[in-house]
């Protein structure tokens, strides 16, 4: 019997702008991207310079203090660029695509008669291994280590999010293939979350899997979430997560013997004409898909990833290695002349000062603006409101912005990361940049303890 894990904390932030079920024609790549700066923690050593021809899984760069945490090309093509910024830090590495498609020749193999080491050796190899990751921190997962479970969230619960059982169906075998692999990573379970609705759909066919139902409000999506309430991490626990389409990707390896970095994500927004699903190489630039499908009535703010969490980016800046998802807004540049004392019928907010609770089934056009700036941090219980888990955020910010780390793991810091503190960041009334303080928080944490 399935076990049904009810949420009651949360708050699904209801926007313009979900993708129709339509898989639209592919968009092809002219250039695609690898962005160091995806990995918190990663130092890139570079392996290639402009002017040199790659195949898809080539090696690109590796992180200086764990050389075997191998990042590999999208797609075959000629190194453009390695991109720098300030300090020469590596902000991203451009590859031309040629369109062939070419790949590194990998051995075929069925995972459940390949040891675990073998596995390891292949996923480096192939640049896969950079799509676990391990909690606490949310760092890639270290190879020599093994984790207690892996986790995969079966649903997305962030706003205008990409539906997996639209993404994923008709690629049951190579996720099959995926999950035998990991399988054989941990000594323990792979869980997967999914929704009361999804009970017959795409996960009910997967083997080795342990399935537990989340129901509730946004983000009960979040596989830190998930863990918290199936497998609360404690200090010295180690658990791996992963995201459902990633494990396609090491599906097609082992079955075809050849690296396919081709997923399906959605274009969302209420600045988008028609929202659709693409499929798109990972790391691909972003302007072939904006250019017929946005409106361009104005300024926009182009999202890779969802609102909450995701990267602000240009029209030719590059989808990020972990993204599910592209979002279009509005510009929120103006402002509002007594804006706090308007009526705001067309404004989302979770209190009762506008009228959005009249209307919960309406869905709103938001922008990027803040209605506001930074301002003294209060205590006023909207954190807790917006978090089902039993850690306090507002008290976890404030050992974290004073340096206490008894405090930080007495006050859950190895449950956590960005997107799941993400609500905390949107319903704050301080304006307080919790994503950034938390990440600060990890950093030191690491500094520290070690990762």
């Amino acid at each position: 019997m399935l076990k049904v894990i009810n949420l009651k904390r949360g708050l699904d932030i209801r926007l313009k702008g979900d993708a129709e079920k339509v898989l639209a024609a592919s968009v092809e790549a002219e250039k695609v991207a690898l962005k160091p700066t995806d990995f918190p923690g990663l130092i890139p050593k570079i392996l290639v310079k402009a002017g040199q021809e790659v195949k898809a899984g080539d090696p690109i760069f590796f992180d200086k203090y764990n050389p075997e945490i191998l990042l590999t090309a999208p797609t075959s093509g000629e190194v453009l660029a390695v991109n720098r910024g300030e300090r020469r830090k590596v902000l991203e590495i451009v590859i031309k695509a040629d369109g062939k498609y070419s790949s590194v020749e990998f051995a075929k193999a069925d995972p459940q008669k390949l040891s675990r080491e073998e596995i390891k050796e292949v996923l480096k190899k192939s640049g896969l291994w950079a799509f676990l990751k391990q909690r606490p921190y949310g760092t890639v997962a270290k190879p020599e280590s093994t984790p207690l479970h892996i986790f995969i969230s079966g649903f997305n619960s962030a706003p205008l999010a990409p539906d997996y059982e639209f993404v994923l169906k008709d690629q049951a075998s190579a996720f099959q293939t995926g999950i035998n692999a990991l399988a054989k990573l941990t000594d323990g379970n792979i869980h997967v979350g999914i929704r009361p609705d999804q009970a017959n759909g795409f996960f009910s066919g997967i083997k080795n899997i342990e399935t537990t139902q989340f129901s509730g409000p946004h983000p009960a999506g979040n596989v830190g979430v998930q863990i918290h309430h199936v497998s609360p991490i404690s200090k010295g626990d180690l658990i791996w997560t992963i995201n459902p389409q990633e494990v396609i990707y090491m599906g097609r390896l082992f079955e075809s013997g050849k690296i396919d970095f081709s997923k399906i994500i959605a274009l969302t927004g209420s600045e988008v004409v028609a929202p659709k699903y693409y499929k798109v190489i990972h790391g691909s630039c972003l302007s072939n898909l904006l250019k017929k499908a946005t409106r361009q009535e104005g300024k926009e703010r182009i999202i890779s990833g969802n609102v909450l969490t995701g990267s602000q980016v240009e029209a030719d800046d590059f989808l990020g290695f972990y993204d599910q998802q592209v979002t279009v807004i509005p510009e929120g540049d103006y402002y509002e002349f007594l804006g706090w004392a308007m009526p705001r019928i067309n404004k989302f907010s979770i209190s009762h000062s506008y009228f959005s609770w009249l209307t919960p089934n309406k869905k709103y056009k938001a922008d990027s603006n803040l209605n506001g700036e930074e301002r003294a941090l209060v205590v006023t219980g909207q954190y807790d409101k917006v978090l089902p888990m039993d850690i306090l955020p507002v008290f976890l910010m404030k050992a974290i912005i004073a340096g206490d780390i008894d405090k930080m793991e007495q006050l859950g810091i190895y449950e956590v990361i960005e997107e799941d503190l993400a609500l905390c960041e949107y319903v704050c009334t301080s304006k307080i940049e919790v994503q950034g303080i938390l990440r600060d928080g990890i950093t030191l944490m690491i500094k520290e303890l070690g990762n």
